[in-house]
């Protein structure tokens, strides 16, 4: 008996020891990174990162607030938590795989057979009654002798780290919105005082006229077009106060919060300058972005799963084994004679004929491969048109507030020159409406502008990766 359990251990330590002999499948190797050497629009230094709380950069508390609720807060990332959850879970399922499942078990039976049954004849008539009592273990362990398992394993691997960088792009997308809906907010303030300005403007202006008019030194039409300037500037106060409004329930849904629960006060006129964003160099992206490291974790389990695939034309190996004890009498269980064993079968299964399933698979594997790779170099491409797009948009903007302050200043002279001259007699109140018109136009485009040009670079922060710095493992890819 010795000599079989020698026999049997022997057998699956030689097992074990050829599992880790081949692993079918072709391994795994990164794509081919970005060749450019900078980007187009690219200014200053091309060392500097972001830090990981990147909105820091704007210097605003508030914002600095929002965006620390809205990361412990929002729905979205904690469904994205989840998902990562699941995906670690699958992987220790998967993973499981790889060792032997050992089972334990007992059972109590009363049995009884028939005394005319061919048997109970055999037996003299007699039948076999009483009580049986079991306890016992099973073994079963399948030899990953071809590497199945592991490339199994493999590609749970990395569905977890796709999952992980799933989730930090939410959260890199969720930082972007707050900081995004935060800016406009603020922008729409700026403009509501300006407004405010101009309504407060026009009703002067307004009272200056009826004056006149009484006075006989107007007429009618211009205390008409007095009262026409004064309601649109409170038609156009009220629609920014509603975007305003919008923007604020929207901060308050992407922290998770009720819409009604969020009052931010309104900030004045003021808007800070837009802070410089370090770019980098195009082939630092892949470690910068999180989809685009999720991207590459996704092509390396389509890769993992060719080898699963390959590993169903070789013969797959398993092996089981039980040990226990079993009695009529729960007194003599744990006794030598009701000792009970087996070791085997060490069974192994060839595939001979399948009608061209495995060969399908196969195929079907390294499409979706192909497809996967495919995919990848399409959101590189795509990651890297979002990078030039917000830096030219920078730029751009920034030019666009140097000539807009030209205007805004003439247009200001203007309307002070066309009140005066109105006032002394000089000329109609038309001119006076149309300098207010172009006045109002100029502060609110230059209001606009600097808002752009803030929301330009978080649109920088966030085609750069917005400060996001990958787990081990998925720098290690």
């Amino acid at each position: 008996m010795m000599k079989r359990i020698t026999l049997a251990a022997l057998v699956a330590s030689a097992t074990l020891v050829l599992t880790g002999c081949a692993t079918v499948g072709p391994e795994f190797s990164a794509p081919k990174n970005v060749a450019e050497a900078n980007f187009r629009h690219a200014q200053g230094s091309a060392e500097a990162r972001l830090p990981a709380q990147w909105w820091s950069v704007y210097g605003d508390d508030t914002l600095n607030r929002l965006e620390q609720g809205a990361l412990r807060g929002n729905p979205t990332v904690k469904a994205a938590a989840q998902r990562l959850l699941q995906a670690q879970a699958q992987l220790g399922v998967v993973k499981s795989s790889q060792g032997p499942a050992v089972n334990v078990s007992t059972g109590v039976s009363n049995s009884r057979t028939s005394a005319n049954t061919s048997q109970g004849l055999a037996l003299g008539h007699r039948s076999i009654h009483g009580d049986n009592y079991s306890v016992g273990a099973s073994l079963s362990y399948e030899v990953d002798l071809w590497g199945r398992v592991r490339r199994l394993v493999e590609a749970s691997d990395a569905q977890a780290l796709a999952a992980e960088a799933d989730r930090d792009g939410v959260l890199l997308l969720l930082s972007a919105q707050v900081a995004s809906n935060y800016w406009q907010l603020r922008g729409l303030d700026a403009e509501i005082a300006i407004l405010n300005g101009a309504l407060d403007t026009r009703r002067e202006t307004e009272e200056l006229v009826n004056a006149r008019f009484n006075a006989g030194l107007s007429n009618e039409l211009d205390t008409s077009r007095a009262r026409i300037e004064r309601a649109n500037a409170e038609a156009d106060l009220q629609e920014a106060q509603r975007q305003r409004n919008a923007l604020e329930h929207s901060l308050a849904v992407l922290t998770g919060a009720s819409p009604s629960s969020m009052q931010l006060p309104a900030a004045g006129a003021s808007l800070p300058q837009p802070p410089s964003i370090p770019v980098g160099l195009p082939a630092s992206l892949l470690s910068q972005r999180p989809d685009l490291a999720g991207s590459v974790a996704a092509l390396r389990a389509s890769n993992a799963q060719i080898g699963v695939a390959e590993a169903a034309f070789y013969p797959s190996i398993s092996l089981t084994g039980n040990f226990g004890f079993a009695s009529e009498s729960l007194g003599d269980i744990t006794k030598g004679g009701s000792r009970q064993f087996s070791i085997g079968p060490l069974a192994l299964s060839l595939p001979i004929f399948d009608s061209g399933r495995n060969d399908a698979n196969l195929k079907l594997a390294k499409a979706r491969y192909e497809e996967a790779l495919a995919n990848h170099e399409g959101r590189l491409l795509t990651a890297l048109r979002e990078v030039e797009d917000a830096l030219s948009d920078v730029q751009q903007k920034q030019k666009q507030q140097q000539v807009q302050a030209q205007s805004r200043e003439a247009a200001t002279r203007a309307y002070l020159v066309a009140r005066a001259r109105y006032e002394r007699g000089l000329s109609t109140y038309l001119d006076v409406t149309d300098a207010q018109r172009s006045a109002l136009a100029a502060d609110r485009a230059a209001a606009q502008i600097t808002t752009q040009r803030l929301l330009a670079t978080v649109a920088v922060a966030r085609a750069l990766g917005a400060g996001w710095q990958p787990s081990p493992a998925l720098a290690a890819q």
